[in-house]
């Protein structure tokens, strides 16, 4: 498992510090996921959106995870709540998997908590980053 910190554009570092303020005073409020998060964002290696490596989970990235108990491989887009549709793949970063691969790279390997237990997940690929792209407005 990586215990490395994870990169995050200034953008995303922005959006989420919002994000998490409004989270804590709604019924977000005190979960366990979240306080890990606002700890990674923390401790992360902040960059501009035009030097971050097209190889890390990015919001707004489209990525293939392996989930390293089952060989099943799952595509994921990384979004924020009110884009999330889990029919779409489009996984909302307050979810327990959106909010433990942000900021990941093609080959690192996370475990989190979800609600059945732990999930242990390799990031495969990065299918699209917004950055990579020159999508910086997303």
């Amino acid at each position: 498992m990586s215990h490395k910190p994870i990169q995050i554009t200034q953008f995303d570092l922005h959006r989420l510090q919002l994000l998490l303020e409004a989270a804590s005073h709604t019924n977000f409020r005190g979960r366990e996921d979240l306080a890990k998060l606002n700890a990674e964002l923390s401790k992360a290696n902040v960059v501009a959106p035009n030097e971050i490596s097209r190889d890390v989970i990015t919001m707004n990235s489209t990525v293939a995870l392996l989930d390293l108990e089952t060989g099943e491989e799952e595509i994921y887009t990384l979004v924020f709540p009110e884009a999330a549709d889990i029919a779409a793949g489009k996984l909302s970063v307050l979810a327990p998997i959106g909010t433990g691969m942000l900021g990941y790279e093609v080959g690192d390997i996370f475990e989190w908590r979800v609600p059945a237990g732990s999930r242990r997940l390799q990031v495969k690929e990065i299918v699209y980053q917004p950055e990579a792209a020159g999508d910086f407005h997303l």
